[in-house]
């Protein structure tokens, strides 16, 4: 196989272990929101998909503005806490660093807003090695994986062959709704089953 021309990897669940940070600011809009708290490990589901849509699901009937302000409280506690609170996965900084001395473009592709996501490459010092970080923005725009690899495609004009690495089946589905080859990740929050039958390509464990 010819080298990828590109390497875009999602960022929780892939390069870091962020459960702390998210499911505490989840709990905590909650708090705020007098609605019934899961726990941690109750909310692992919702590492992954876009936010506005666990909310809906964790609070019943809620309104667009109830979303809203949980979205609200879960940033106030993310941006000065919750983003800090994690922890990077053993070997990734090393492999970063040798894909990167080996001429791979890199890139993070990540629905976490992409104030956060290039807030927290920077603080683990590997921002150094993507050629750009992107995620969604904070209104919203490209919280759909598929959407947000097309733009990164389209934005650099990435040839194929090119590969998206993640952990949920939302990174497999927008990688083969782009033409990517996708590589889904066994050590992060989605299952073997869930990386399989999204049509991963091929498993890292």
């Amino acid at each position: 196989m010819a080298k990828y021309q590109a390497i875009l990897f999602d960022l929780d669940g892939t390069l870091i272990n962020p459960k702390e940070g998210i499911t505490k600011s989840i709990q905590f809009a909650l708090e705020k929101l007098g609605a019934p708290i899961p726990s941690p490990n109750e909310l692992e589901w919702c590492i992954g998909p876009p936010l506005r849509e666990s909310f809906s699901t964790l609070i019943k009937n809620a309104s667009a503005d109830q979303i809203d302000q949980a979205l609200d409280y879960y940033r106030s506690r993310y941006r000065d806490i919750g983003m800090y609170e994690h922890f990077v996965y053993p070997g990734i900084k090393e492999m970063l660093s040798q894909l990167h001395l080996e001429g791979y473009p890199l890139f993070i592709a990540t629905a976490k807003p992409q104030v956060f996501a290039a807030e927290i490459a920077k603080n683990l010092g590997f921002d150094g090695y993507f050629t750009k970080i992107h995620g969604a923005e904070l209104d919203g725009t490209r919280t759909d994986k598929g959407e947000l690899i097309q733009y990164i495609v389209e934005s650099h004009s990435i040839q194929e062959p090119a590969v998206m690495v993640g952990d949920r089946k939302y990174d497999i589905e927008g990688a083969l709704s782009n033409g990517l080859h996708a590589l889904g990740v066994t050590y992060g929050y989605g299952s073997h089953e869930e990386l399989k039958e999204a049509g991963s390509h091929h498993l890292c464990h």
